[in-house]
């Protein structure tokens, strides 16, 4: 992986003891996806791989749908600090 999971959950989370929380998943895969694209850059024929970048993406969203459900500004918050469209 190219990035520090400590770092990302530092930066999104409630706490020190906050590692799981919908916020956190979200930065977390964003991440990994951005990572990720950078790879399929490289091989453009990674099926295999392209599928499980698939399900990182729609897993993303619905996590993003929840939150938006749940907790509307810390949604904004979140969309404005990773820069995502959704």
């Amino acid at each position: 992986m190219g990035f520090d999971k400590n770092a990302v959950m530092q930066k999104h989370g409630r706490g020190p003891t906050d590692t799981g929380s919908a916020r956190i998943q979200v930065a977390l895969l964003t991440e990994r996806i951005n990572s990720l694209t950078d790879h399929f850059r490289a091989h453009p024929k990674d099926h295999h791989g392209r599928r499980g970048l698939l399900m990182m993406v729609s897993k993303r969203r619905r996590l993003l749908e929840y939150l938006k459900r749940t907790d509307l500004a810390g949604y904004r918050r979140l969309i404005d600090e990773l820069g995502l469209r959704h």
